[in-house]
């Protein structure tokens, strides 16, 4: 994978598909198209107000975020900043332990242990 190996680089679309293409055996043009159904589906899903979940990369959905005032920072004037509907993406556990693996046993080791089924009642005879 060329570009985005250190970690101050970013990697672009055209990398994104150059990878696709050569894991999966593909041509770049049909990497392409696929990257943008992919991409496509996920932000007319999240438009329409539908979250779109990958376990284990995360979830894509719709915040709306309230009006509120605020503050021109240049002159001081007060103003009233419009509602808003925004796209939200919230990382999954696996893609979280992937980027930080020892934040991820830390939350492991922290987290209680699961409780115990209750024993199923008898049923009472008449």
């Amino acid at each position: 994978m060329a570009g985005a190996t250190d970690r101050n680089e970013r990697m672009n679309k055209t990398e994104l598909i150059e990878h696709l293409a050569s894991k999966h055996e593909l041509t770049k043009a049909e990497a392409g198209r696929i990257l943008e159904t992919l991409l496509d589906a996920v932000v007319t899903n999240v438009k329409k107000g539908n979250a779109v979940t990958l376990p284990g990369f995360g979830s894509f959905k719709q915040h709306a975020r309230a009006a509120r005032n605020g503050v021109n920072p240049s002159t001081g004037a007060k103003i009233k900043i419009a509602a808003a509907k925004l796209p939200k993406f919230t990382p999954g556990a696996g893609f979280k332990a992937a980027v930080d693996p020892k934040a991820a046993a830390r939350k492991a080791a922290k987290a209680p242990a699961p409780k115990k089924a209750a024993p199923a009642k008898k049923a009472k005879k008449a």
